[in-house]
């Protein structure tokens, strides 16, 4: 596709972001929407699983190895997103963001810690100046099944009270039955609803934009959905909730960093990757790292472009650089459990 001039999209929800004149025009209505998106290329499945496999084997030893580990730690989105979540877990947890190895100080902090709206404030005041963000779920999550009122107020009230990152999740079931104007209209108001109305404090609000891949059904369907959301403004495009399996998996990685790579060919924009769900060690960590490195490059090996929506795999990540460092496995309760 050719490259075309840029235009700066501005509706009634405020400015939404500068995308190329083409891609405006594409997002006019559902039916152009619609043909923009069925006129990617198609995605050859076989070739992505096969490829995702290959660079999976990739073996990474000795220095290169250690600083994959400090990576990923620093790559890591820490998360609890459970009924029974409190304060004092939500405390527990931003404590170990900071300093995940309270024996080591050289173990550097994670990105974020994501949470719901109505423990934000809480997670702001755990962690204060450390560095580590604060995101959360807003949006009617993990379903995306409310009304878009509902969602903006959801969203809002996440920011007000002090989130760094906003994870949305899009109406599924809208994608799959063709509503993508729908779907880009959403977006569009929780990207304005990001916006926070104290210019004197922190900036705007990031938009990780929630696919839910396992439930597209197909890697066409995740491409679309892909180019779908950074057409209206996100910031971030993550596969999963967790809530659903299958959740992240290489191959549907695969495809995203490309539809990345490719946004930012076309519209100069970047646009960051966060898997979720379903890694574990730090074997698949660093095949994740193997895979941004090779697919978008090295730009996005940076916690500001790639992150990993996997509490679990902390612990193993800590666990592989203490032995690197003193030649032997800590025990698996020296570690605090997520």
């Amino acid at each position: 596709m050719a490259r075309f001039g840029t235009i700066t999209l501005v509706g009634d929800a405020g400015e939404v972001s500068t995308l190329t004149t083409s891609l405006a025009e594409i997002a006019s209505s559902n039916a152009t929407l619609r043909a923009f998106l069925h006129g990617l290329p198609g995605v050859d499945r076989v070739g992505a699983d096969q490829r995702a496999a290959m660079l999976g084997t990739r073996s990474i030893k000795t220095t290169a190895k250690a600083q994959a580990i400090d990576l990923a730690i620093s790559m890591v989105d820490l998360t609890t997103l459970e009924g029974a979540d409190t304060p004092g877990k939500v405390r527990a947890m931003c404590a170990k963001a900071v300093r995940p190895d309270p024996g080591d100080p050289s173990v550097p902090r994670v990105a974020a810690v994501c949470v719901y709206p109505d423990l934000v404030a809480e997670a702001v005041r755990a962690l204060g100046r450390s560095g580590v963000r604060v995101a959360s779920v807003a949006t009617a999550f993990p379903s995306g099944r409310s009304s878009l009122a509902v969602k903006v107020e959801d969203t809002a009230l996440a920011v007000e009270a002090g989130a760094d990152e906003i994870d949305m999740v899009i109406d599924r079931g809208a994608f799959l039955s063709g509503d993508y104007r729908k779907i880009f209209e959403e977006i569009v108001a929780i990207k304005a609803a990001c916006a926070r109305s104290d210019s004197a404090g922190k900036g705007d609000a990031h938009l990780k934009v929630i696919l839910e891949t396992g439930e597209l059904a197909t890697y066409d369907n995740v491409r679309r959905a892909s180019w779908l959301a950074m057409l209206a403004g996100a910031d971030f495009i993550k596969t999963s909730t967790g809530k659903v399996s299958p959740a992240a998996t290489l191959p549907v990685t695969l495809v995203m960093l490309e539809a990345v790579r490719d946004f930012r060919a076309q519209t100069g924009r970047m646009v960051g990757v966060k898997p979720a769900g379903g890694i574990r060690t730090t074997k698949d960590a660093i095949k994740y790292l193997v895979l941004v490195n090779e697919t978008a490059g090295p730009d996005w090996l940076d916690p500001d472009w790639f992150r990993l929506g996997a509490s679990s795999v902390l612990n193993d990540l800590l666990m592989q650089r203490q032995k690197m460092a003193t030649g032997r496995y800590a025990g698996p309760d020296y570690f605090t459990l997520d």
